[in-house]
C-alpha cells in the first residue's frame, strides 16, 4: 500500500510541476503591469506589452511619465480598435502623457514582434505646488 501511495504522490507532484511550468509560460506571454512603488504623490509600475496581446481597457486619471526600457512601437487604441496615438519608443528615453480625456478608455497594443517594456511614473494628483 505504501508503494501505491508513493506512486500516487509522485504522479501528483509531477502533474503539479508541469501545470506550474505551463502557467508560468502563459504568464510570460501575457501583457501585464507590475507595481513597483506607491505613495501619496506617485505610483510607479512596469508594463510589459506582448506582441498582439493588448492590455485590458483602462484609463489614466492623472498625468504620467513613460520611460521606455526597450525599443518598439506602442499604439493606444479605443474600445473599437481605433488608433488614438502611436509612440515610437527608444530605450532610455522618456515622454510625458497627460491625463486621459473624461470617459475615454484605451488599450495599449504592441504591433511588433518583440515585447515592449516601459516604466510608468504617474502622479497621484495633477496639481503642482510652486515654491
Amino acid at each position: 500500500m505504501s508503494r501505491l501511495r508513493t506512486i500516487a504522490a509522485t504522479t501528483t507532484l509531477s502533474f503539479l510541476a508541469g501545470a506550474g511550468a505551463m502557467w508560468a509560460q502563459q504568464q510570460a506571454q501575457m501583457s501585464r503591469r507590475e507595481e513597483q512603488f506607491t505613495n501619496d504623490e506617485l505610483k510607479v509600475w512596469k508594463t510589459t506589452v506582448m506582441p498582439k496581446a493588448p492590455l485590458a481597457l483602462h484609463r489614466h486619471e492623472h498625468g504620467r511619465a513613460l520611460v521606455a526600457l526597450t525599443d518598439g512601437q506602442l499604439q493606444v487604441v479605443d474600445k473599437n480598435g481605433k488608433v488614438l496615438d502611436t509612440y515610437n519608443l527608444k530605450a532610455g528615453k522618456a515622454l510625458w502623457l497627460g491625463k486621459d480625456p473624461a470617459g475615454q478608455m484605451h488599450a495599449d497594443v504592441n504591433p511588433g514582434t518583440k515585447p515592449i517594456e516601459v516604466m510608468v511614473v504617474q502622479l497621484q494628483q495633477d496639481t503642482v505646488v510652486k515654491k
